[in-house]
């Protein structure tokens, strides 16, 4: 009986312990401080200017490789956010903005307005629509999204694109 007891113990604490399981995403929202929240599709991307990167390693947040990604195609994601207005009349506020991107299983990274738009890593950030020759449909996560010029590539590694939400720093 106790061997029974652990055997369910073990178990159960081994499901709560697990993942949320990724769910891809077909669109992504972006909402809060703006007067115009969208709704954002692989197919509204197809107009925005195309970044490629030939390969890019994820790693941890102990820059432990954990995987590579080859053949990446994508959008910047400043040229996705410039088309949506912050509710901010003053541009010399516009520093107190930040951005939060949320995956399908609650996962998030930030970036400031300055990060985006006031910074090189602007030129960097981008929104993934395509990897390995996979794109659309075809790909794991549909829409993600990384920073690959950070250190730990994985940190910023927005797989399954749900929400960006826009806030003000108070």
């Amino acid at each position: 009986m106790k061997k029974i007891s652990i055997a369910i113990a073990l178990f159960i604490s081994t499901q709560t312990m697990a993942q949320t399981p990724l769910a891809p995403t077909e669109n992504f929202s972006i909402e809060g401080k703006t007067d115009q929240p969208k709704t954002i599709s692989l197919t509204d991307l197809k107009g925005l200017a195309v970044v490629h990167i030939d390969s890019l390693v994820i790693t941890n947040h102990l820059h432990q490789k954990k995987s590579v990604l080859k053949n990446i195609t994508g959008v910047l994601l400043k040229d996705v956010l410039e088309k949506v207005i912050i509710t901010q009349p003053n541009p010399k506020l516009l520093s107190e903005y930040y951005f939060v991107c949320i995956a399908s299983d609650n996962y998030k990274a930030v970036f400031s307005w300055n990060e985006l738009f006031n910074n090189e890593l602007g030129k960097h950030v981008m929104i993934i629509t395509g990897v390995d020759g996979k794109t659309g449909q075809a790909m794991d996560s549909r829409i993600a999204l990384i920073s690959p010029t950070d250190e730990a590539t994985g940190r910023r590694y927005v797989k399954g694109l749900q929400k960006i939400i826009i806030e003000r720093a108070l």
